[in-house]
């Protein structure tokens, strides 16, 4: 229940910044986003009509598709969520705050990236594209990114031919901005990388990696392979994911111990659980800047040891 009441509180303030991003920037100066919100801002524009009720008829058909790609759970606080939005559309009297039109695309995007992203985040959606995206997938194979990016480059098409190529071209910018704020709130503000380390001194590198960069590590077992030193014999196969502030050290690192080190280096989109550093926490910074958390000339990490020591005394 706490997690339901938490979820929806957040989802309330997803819609409240996404109307704030169309009410205060987009919808005063004519631009669009990209998605449905985008075909309602188009049609309203071209037919003077009113922009919450073309938010809900168009919703209409993707909504549709949601009832059966998603979870009733999804699709529910996903009507709720249209509905709140167009609402909030409707009744906010925020003005224009800036004529500026590249600050009107970033700073509209901004707003509705992030509060598309919230709401996406706590299970629900705001924009029907990215049900259309998932319903194609589910029935084609088609990846969701294309289906997304051919949907909106189909509407800054037609908005180009009967508005103008120069809202379009805006349009655009305000589309990146949206879908990269929304990535930094369903992912995070922080990027993880994993590495797969294949060495003759693995051991040495797994030791300095936990000594060093402190991150967790986890070894496979390679019976056998083939490299460019010809057949290889068994060894150890280091799994890690770090912090990618540390990748560059990282690289030194191994390098330093084993610079014919065969490495995969891959992103990593979500992770629960292990040893993972977190710069965005005071303990992460603690490791990232020791030298400003000193106490009385000793390192952070003794200061925490002579604590843990007292205790247990």
């Amino acid at each position: 229940m706490k997690q339901l009441i938490s979820e929806i509180f957040q989802i309330f303030i997803g819609i409240i910044l996404a109307s704030i991003g169309l009410k205060m920037f987009l919808l005063p100066n004519g631009f669009l986003d990209g998605g449905v919100t985008g075909i309602a801002i188009l049609l309203s524009e071209i037919y003077d009509f009113n922009i919450s009720i073309v938010l809900l008829i168009v919703s209409i058909p993707f909504l549709i598709l949601a009832w059966f790609s998603l979870s009733k759970r999804i699709f529910i606080k996903s009507i709720l969520s249209i509905i709140g939005l167009a609402v909030f559309i409707q009744f906010e009297n925020f003005s224009s705050v800036t004529d500026d039109k590249l600050l009107i695309a970033i700073f509209g995007g901004l707003f509705l990236g992030a509060g598309i992203g919230l709401t996406i985040k706590n299970g629900a959606v705001l924009d029907g594209s990215e049900i259309l995206g998932i319903f194609i997938n589910d029935r084609l194979g088609i990846s969701i990114g294309k289906v997304i990016l051919g949907f909106n480059a189909i509407l800054f098409a037609i908005t180009a031919k009967v508005l103008s190529v120069e809202i379009a071209m805006y349009s655009i910018l305000t589309f990146l901005v949206t879908a990269k704020i929304i990535d930094l709130m369903i992912e995070g503000f922080e990027d993880f990388v994993g590495l797969m380390i294949v060495s003759e001194h693995s051991t040495e590198i797994e030791e300095e990696l936990i000594k060093v960069i402190g991150a967790g590590t986890t070894l496979y077992k390679g019976s056998r392979g083939y490299g460019k030193r010809g057949a290889q014999t068994e060894k150890n196969i280091i799994h890690t994911v770090i912090n990618r502030i540390d990748i560059r050290r990282t690289y030194n690192l191994i390098e330093k111990i084993d610079e014919n080190a065969f490495i995969i280096e891959f992103d990593v989109n979500n992770i629960k659980g292990g040893i993972l550093t977190k710069y965005l926490t005071k303990e992460g910074l603690k490791k990232l800047t020791p030298a400003l958390y000193s106490q009385n000339g000793e390192n952070v990490e003794k200061a925490i040891e002579d604590t843990e020591k007292t205790k247990q005394k």
